[in-house]
C-alpha cells in the first residue's frame, strides 16, 4: 500500500530495464534476469515462462525448454519440433567429439599441457610434430567450446576456449573465444577471472582498427552491459564503474546507445563513499539527459532543484525500483542509508537549526529512529552539531573547510581523470608497439 507522500500508482515495471539491457546480452546472460523477474512478481508467470521458452529454445538446452513447456502448459508432451532439435543436437554433439577429440584429450592430461608455451607459432608446431594435432584440431576445439556452451556446459566451456585463445593465430575468432570466455565465467560466478575477461576485452576493443568508429562504438556498449555482472557483484566492482563510465569514449557510448546504463552509474556513486567527489560530475551529466528514472531524479531533485519533498518521494521510489532490478537489489540498503546521508548534509548546508520530527520526514523515519541516526552519524562522522532534545532540534556549527581539505577534496576528483588519461596513452603506446 503507498504512504501518503507517495503517488498512488507507481508502477515498477515501467522502470523495468529487463528488456533494454537484453539487446546488448548473450541470451545465456539473459536468462539469470528473467529467472530474477519471476520472483519479484512483477509480470504474469506465464508471460515469463513463455519468454523462457523462447530463449531456450535458440540454444541447446532444450531438456531445460521442455521442462519449462511442460510446467507452463501442464503437459507431459512437447511440440514435435523441440523434440526433432534435441535429436539433432545430440547428432551434432557427437560429431564434433569425434572431431575434437585429439585436442581434448591432450588437454586432459596436465603433464601434456605444462609443455606448452606462451609462443603460439612454438606450440603449433610442437602439436603438429609431437601429437598429430593440426589447424584444424584447434578450429575444432572452437566449434566444440561453443557448442558446450550453448548446452549450458559453461565450465568445459570456459576452459576449452581458454586453451583455444592460448592456440588460436585467428585474430577474430579469438576475441569471439574471448568473449565467450567472459560470459561462461560470469555465468560461474567467477568474478575474479571474469574481471581479467573485461580488462583483455577493453584492450582488445580499444587496440583494434574497425571498420567504422560507429562500430567500437557499439562494441564498447556491449561491453559495459555485460560488465554489468562483474560491477554488481565483484568486490571492487562498483569502483570499476566509476572509472569505466567516466572515461570519455565510454560515457560517449553510454549517452549516443544507452543512457539507461546511468542508472547504474548513479547506484554506484550513491553507494561508494569514497567516490564522492564524482557526484558533481554526474550530477552535471543528468541534467543534460532526457533519459530519466527515479534513482537519477533523486540526485537533480536534492543537488540542483534541492527539493527536499521531492527528493523523498524520488527515495521511496528508488527503494522499489533497487528491490526490482537485478543488478541493485544487493546494494538496496547502503542505497537507502548513503541517499538519507545525502538528504541530510544537503539540508544542514542551507540550515542551521533543523527540526528533528520534520527531518524524520523527509528521511521517511519515525521521529526516534530518526534522532538515533542523526546522534550515530554525528559521532561517526564528527559532525560539527548536537542536538536539542528538549526542542527537538539540531543545532548546526558553522565549521568552514580548512585550505588542506579543499585541496585534498579537488585532488581526489583528478584521479579517474589521470588514470583515463594514462590508460589512454599506455594503449596507443602498446598499439603502436605492435
Amino acid at each position: 500500500m503507498a504512504s501518503a507522500t507517495e503517488a498512488p500508482a507507481f508502477n515498477v515495471a515501467k522502470y523495468d530495464l529487463t528488456s533494454e539491457l537484453g539487446k546488448h546480452l548473450d541470451r545465456h546472460l539473459v536468462f539469470p534476469l528473467l529467472e530474477f523477474l519471476q520472483m519479484q512478481n512483477i509480470y504474469p508467470e506465464a508471460e515469463i515462462l513463455e519468454a523462457k521458452i523462447q530463449l531456450l529454445q535458440k540454444t541447446n538446452m532444450l531438456d531445460f525448454a521442455a521442462d519449462i513447456y511442460k510446467s507452463l502448459h501442464g503437459t507431459e508432451d512437447v511440440p514435435a519440433d523441440m523434440q526433432a532439435r534435441r535429436a539433432q543436437v545430440i547428432v551434432n554433439l557427437q560429431e564434433l567429439q569425434v572431431k575434437a577429440e585429439k585436442v581434448v584429450n591432450f588437454l586432459s592430461d596436465p603433464a601434456l599441457v605444462k609443455q606448452l608455451r606462451s609462443d603460439k607459432s612454438y606450440n603449433l608446431n610442437f602439436l603438429q610434430e609431437s601429437h598429430a594435432i593440426g589447424t584444424e584440431d584447434i578450429d575444432a576445439l572452437f566449434h566444440y567450446a561453443k557448442f558446450q556452451f550453448e548446452c549450458g556446459n559453461y565450465s568445459a566451456a570456459a576452459e576449452f576456449l581458454y586453451h583455444y585463445r592460448s592456440l588460436c593465430t585467428n585474430n577474430e575468432r579469438g576475441a569471439s573465444a574471448l568473449w565467450g570466455k567472459f560470459a561462461s565465467d560470469i555465468l560461474q560466478q567467477d568474478w575474479d577471472t571474469a574481471v581479467e575477461d573485461m580488462t583483455r576485452l577493453k584492450d582488445n576493443i580499444e587496440n583494434k582498427a574497425y571498420a567504422s568508429p560507429l562500430a567500437q562504438v557499439h562494441a564498447r556498449t556491449w561491453l559495459i552491459h555485460w560488465s554489468l555482472f562483474v560491477f554488481f557483484n565483484h568486490e571492487n566492482g562498483r569502483n570499476s564503474i566509476i572509472d569505466l563510465f567516466f572515461q570519455e569514449r565510454y560515457m560517449h557510448s553510454i549517452q549516443a546507445e544507452a543512457p539507461h546504463l546511468l542508472r547504474y552509474l548513479a547506484a554506484a556513486v550513491i553507494t561508494n563513499k569514497r567516490r564522492r567527489s564524482m557526484l558533481k560530475d554526474l550530477v552535471k551529466i543528468l541534467q543534460n539527459e532526457t533519459y530519466s528514472d527515479p534513482i537519477t531524479e533523486f540526485l537533480v531533485c536534492l543537488f540542483v532543484d534541492y527539493d527536499f519533498e521531492a527528493a523523498q518521494l524520488k527515495l521511496q521510489q528508488c527503494d522499489a525500483v533497487l528491490q526490482n532490478d537485478f543488478f541493485l537489489v544487493g546494494c538496496r540498503e547502503e542505497f537507502n542509508e548513503n541517499a538519507r546521508l545525502f538528504i541530510f548534509e544537503t539540508y544542514c548546508r542551507i540550515h542551521q537549526c533543523i527540526d528533528i520530527k520534520m527531518l524524520a520526514g523527509k528521511l521517511n523515519m519515525d521521529h526516534d529512529s530518526a534522532e538515533r541516526w542523526i546522534v550515530n552519524l554525528i559521532r561517526s562522522t564528527k559532525l560539527n552539531a548536537k542536538i536539542d532534545s528538549e526542542a527537538g532540534t539540531v543545532i548546526m556549527g558553522t565549521d568552514a573547510p580548512s585550505i588542506h581539505e579543499l585541496i585534498v577534496e579537488k585532488t581526489k576528483a583528478l584521479t579517474s581523470k589521470t588514470y583515463s588519461l594514462s590508460h589512454a596513452v599506455l594503449s596507443n603506446t602498446q598499439a603502436i608497439a605492435q
